[in-house]
């Protein structure tokens, strides 16, 4: 049998190869199908919007020396939130102390 290469790996026809999930059940074409869009919906929806509704809210890359970084991930560690969260929280502050 020849495969042919995608951009993932090897093309495989499911009704003649078997292939497992990790719980074990066998993927089928359905399957494969169904999990594809599933996928293909998680990456159309993108991070929820800050300010509600599908209101697109903007990025901001930010470089900071490590020990500024390291702070803010013990922080982050310590109340069980995210790095992104404890970041935009201390700039809220900033622009609010600031305005």
């Amino acid at each position: 049998m020849t495969r042919r290469i995608g951009p993932v790996g090897p093309d495989i026809d499911l009704n003649e190869e078997e292939v497992r999930l990790p719980d074990g059940s066998r993927l089928t074409e359905e399957a494969a199908e169904q999990l594809a869009e599933r996928v293909l919906e998680q990456r159309r929806a993108g991070r929820p919007s800050l300010i509600g509704g599908s209101a697109h809210t903007p990025p901001l890359t930010v470089r900071v020396r490590p020990g500024v970084r390291s702070a803010l991930e013990e922080i982050a560690h310590q109340q069980g939130r995210r790095l992104a969260d404890v970041s935009r929280e201390a700039l809220d502050e900033y622009v609010a102390r600031h305005r």
